[in-house]
């Protein structure tokens, strides 16, 4: 009912309407499960994508970075002003999160990678095939 109907019924020029209320059962087929509740999928499922960029400078940080991972955020690391003992621990400890998560991991640059969850596809055009060679000592050596 409409405010105005309400507002009619409440001077007495129009009379109150019966509200009925009409209940229909679900059929049960291939969308209702056993226990006979209806599977609802969201299809705004991440909504909000979010991209997590770090330079780290300490091993301490590898648990934030870690938990970002598995709260489904991509993470780009660039190791560019870390110590490289520090960049080997950190690489070694988020690689194997990302791997334990089922993610995926990208060299983006001779030292910006890419970590991303398994909600997350990385996908590699030809020219990045092409480029491999050209980063393909990360840790430092002779360019």
């Amino acid at each position: 009912m409409s405010k105005m109907h309400d507002f009619m019924v409440w001077l007495g020029i129009a009379e109150e309407e019966e509200i009925t209320e009409e209940i229909m059962e679900m059929p049960l087929g291939s969308n209702v499960d056993q226990r006979g509740a209806a599977n609802v999928v969201s299809i705004h499922t991440n909504k909000n994508l979010r991209v997590v960029v770090c330079e780290p400078q300490s091993f301490e940080e590898v648990e934030l970075l870690t938990d970002h991972l598995k709260n489904r955020k991509q993470i780009i690391l660039n190791f560019e002003n870390t110590p490289e003992e520090t960049t080997r621990k950190i690489f070694d400890f988020i690689s194997g999160a990302t791997y334990a998560l089922e993610g995926n991991s990208q060299q983006l640059g001779r030292h910006v990678f890419m970590f991303a969850p398994s909600n997350v596809e990385i996908s590699k055009d030809g020219r990045t095939l092409m480029l491999k060679n050209r980063f393909s000592k990360p840790f430092g050596g002779d360019q």
